[in-house]
C-alpha cells in the first residue's frame, strides 16, 4: 500500500493512496467523525427520546448520517435503532426523517 503525505492548512496528513492535491484556493483539512457517545452517557436528564417506527422507515439513513452523537446505529439490513444510553434527545434524527418515521416522545410519563 502506498502512503502519502499531504500539506493541510500548515500541517501534514498521512494516509494510504497517492498524493492528492487540493483544487486551487482550497486546502485539505482532516475530517472528524463523532465517536459513540462522544459527550458521555446521557444519565437521567434527557427530556425526549426518539422512537423509530420500523413500518414507516424507508432506510434512507439520514438519521444515522446526521446524528451528532453517533447513537443511531445500523443493522445489517440497514434498519436503524437508537442507543439510548448515549442519545441526548436532540431531535435531529426526527427532523431529518423524510417520512416522519421518528417521533420524539417524552422520556417520563409518555
Amino acid at each position: 500500500m502506498v502512503e502519502s503525505q499531504v500539506q493541510a492548512g500548515g500541517s501534514s496528513l498521512r494516509g494510504p493512496g497517492p498524493l492528492v492535491e487540493p483544487p486551487q484556493g482550497f486546502f485539505m483539512a482532516p475530517v472528524s467523525h463523532p465517536a459513540p457517545g462522544a459527550s458521555g452517557k446521557t444519565g437521567t436528564w434527557r427530556d425526549y427520546r426518539p422512537v423509530i417506527d420500523e413500518e414507516k422507515c424507508v432506510k434512507c439513513l439520514l438519521c444515522w448520517l446526521y446524528c451528532p452523537e453517533d447513537t443511531i446505529l445500523r443493522r445489517e439490513d440497514d434498519m436503524v435503532y437508537v442507543d439510548y444510553e448515549y442519545c441526548k434527545g436532540c431531535g435531529i434524527c426526527a427532523s431529518v426523517c423524510p417520512v416522519n418515521a421518528i417521533k420524539m416522545v417524552p422520556e417520563r410519563g409518555g
